[in-house]
């Protein structure tokens, strides 16, 4: 139960400095995609440090996870082909959405209509990776479901069905 606290706080504080920082607001992301502005690059680059920083110190002193109380580590990979190719897809992904997993989640928790389309996209890319890599879809396919009911009960119409289609 401490662990899920945990992580509904740092979930809704994440999300309210999404909120804060506008980094769930398409316009500043289309923005900074079109190399407009640099705020959006700024932000990011102060969390890549203070996240690589503190990374490397919680590494050095071999500390143990706070919630979980396993020992924080892990390996260097060089990069890889995969590495350069997700990228490029999450890129593409970011600049036809003008949203990445953490604004969507705050865009559906701020009731935006169309981060149920952007979110139903997240969900297909999920499906398609697992049937690339291992052939199981059933857990993401109940997620499909899962949002197709929830964006039912916001409104009929965000989802339809082959039943509904026009004869």
């Amino acid at each position: 139960m401490r662990t899920r606290l945990a992580a509904l706080a740092v979930g809704v504080v994440f999300g309210l400095v999404l909120c804060w920082s506008r980094m769930a607001d398409p316009d500043v992301i289309r923005s900074a995609l079109l190399l407009e502005q640099s705020y959006l690059y700024l932000f990011f680059a102060s969390a890549v440090l203070v996240a690589a920083l503190g990374g490397e110190l919680v590494r050095r002193q071999r500390r143990r996870a706070l919630l979980a109380e396993a020992p924080v580590g892990w390996s260097r990979q060089r990069p890889q082909r995969r590495h350069l190719v997700g990228g490029l897809v999450f890129g593409i992904g970011w600049a036809v959405a003008d949203a990445c997993p953490g604004p969507i989640a705050t865009q559906l928790g701020q009731a935006i209509p169309w981060a149920l389309a952007t979110m139903a996209g997240v969900v297909l890319g999920i499906v398609l990776f697992q049937r690339g890599e291992t052939g199981e879809t059933e857990p993401a396919l109940d997620l499909v479901a899962s949002v197709e009911r929830s964006a039912s009960e916001i409104h009929p119409s965000l989802v339809g069905s082959s039943s509904d289609a026009p004869a």
